[in-house]
């Protein structure tokens, strides 16, 4: 790995469950712009073993003692989607930067709110849509905005796997558990239709909102049939591009992830791997004007190390953000909010009409 740097951010993670010790721990140890400064969770046995296995500085069982330590720069926002926007806000009432796992809330309305208090509070404010970091997805991103000119239609696809938790647990670190964890009131996985959307629709929406802007409307169906819930989503977009995407829970072959994208001057076909691989994504990049594909290499694929480095050049260096923003947050959640009203209604519904939550 690089050589730290002698500016970097210390950033506390509140939360030491599954994707604070599968991606976030190693990503702010790993980041030559930052470090794992502090850890906070309620659940003393968990906390402490991860302090000693990832050598944070200091420990927290009470998240405001952490919030009031001058030395702490940003946290990460490892928690349920439930403590999303009520940990956010209280790091931004304290002066705090603030990295938040996706989706960024859970409805619309306190999405909003948090929104209004990001606006004024004068501090970075990050989604966690780590797939912004995907060097293949950044060079389609490139390409679009220097060099395809015109986007006529995207199809983009999200289908997890029935063999995914084989092949993921053969990879990630070994989770620790704790009796004495923070859980939600309520259990995310009891309407899997809105656990699956929101844990797997916000990366697909968030995709190909990064490649072809504002979502306008959707018109959604919805099978739920063999132990599968498929998505089918026509989506219009601000630039008239056409959009389709496929959202499908659980596929009977391996995790499929991809997007093909049609331009004027060129076309784009990508494949995303399942992101615990750590593999960047193989896109391939086809330009009209040399009748050649290209594809980027992209050998660091560790897109949650690259979010936590983006995220501090953002502070630390004043650099533009490369990662999704509290608008792509609140547009994300927009945007599965007007899927599973479509469903409901089987009609078009557009992104500006819908309240609540999925």
């Amino acid at each position: 790995m690089p050589a730290k740097q002698e500016r970097r951010l210390r950033i506390g993670v509140l939360g030491a469950g599954q994707i604070a010790q599968a991606a976030h721990f190693e990503s702010c140890t790993k980041a030559a712009n930052a470090d794992l400064y502090a850890i906070c969770d309620v659940a003393e046995d968990l906390r402490e073993r991860m302090a000693i296995t990832h050598g944070a500085e200091k420990t927290y069982d009470d998240y405001d003692k952490m919030l009031a330590d001058p030395d702490l720069d940003a946290v990460i926002i490892a928690t349920a989607d439930a403590f999303h926007v009520p940990a956010s806000l209280r790091a931004l009432q304290a002066g705090k930067h603030v990295l938040c796992e996706k989706p960024v809330g859970v409805t619309i309305e306190e999405c909003l709110e948090l929104k209004a208090v990001v606006d004024t509070s004068g501090k970075v404010f990050q989604v966690g849509h780590m797939k912004r970091f995907d060097a293949g997805l950044q060079a389609a991103k490139s390409f679009i905005r220097d060099e395809m000119g015109e986007m006529v239609a995207l199809k983009a696809w999200y289908c997890d796997s029935t063999h995914r938790y084989p092949m993921t647990d053969a990879v990630q670190p070994l989770i620790v558990t704790s009796a004495n964890a923070k859980k939600p009131s309520a259990n995310p996985k009891a309407d899997l239709r809105r656990y699956y959307m929101l844990a797997h629709g916000c990366h697909l929406i968030d995709t190909a909102r990064y490649f072809a802007g504002d979502i306008v409307s959707v018109n959604a169906r919805l099978s739920e049939r063999a132990g599968i819930w498929c998505w089918f989503v026509d989506v219009e977009f601000a630039s008239g591009t056409l959009g389709h995407l496929d959202l499908t829970v659980q596929v009977r072959m391996d995790w499929h992830e991809g997007f093909q994208i049609y331009g004027k001057n060129g076309s784009i076909l990508g494949k995303t791997y399942n992101p615990w691989y750590y593999k960047t994504s193989e896109v391939d990049i086809f330009r009209e004007a040399d009748g050649a594909t290209h594809r980027v290499l992209g050998a660091d694929g560790h897109f949650y190390r690259r979010q936590v480095e983006g995220f501090a050049r953002t502070i630390l260096d004043g650099a533009v953000m490369e990662g999704a923003d509290i608008d792509d947050g609140l547009a994300s959640v927009r945007a599965m909010v007007a899927v599973a009203r479509s469903v409901e209604s089987g009609k078009a519904v557009a992104l500006s009409d819908v309240t609540g939550g999925v």
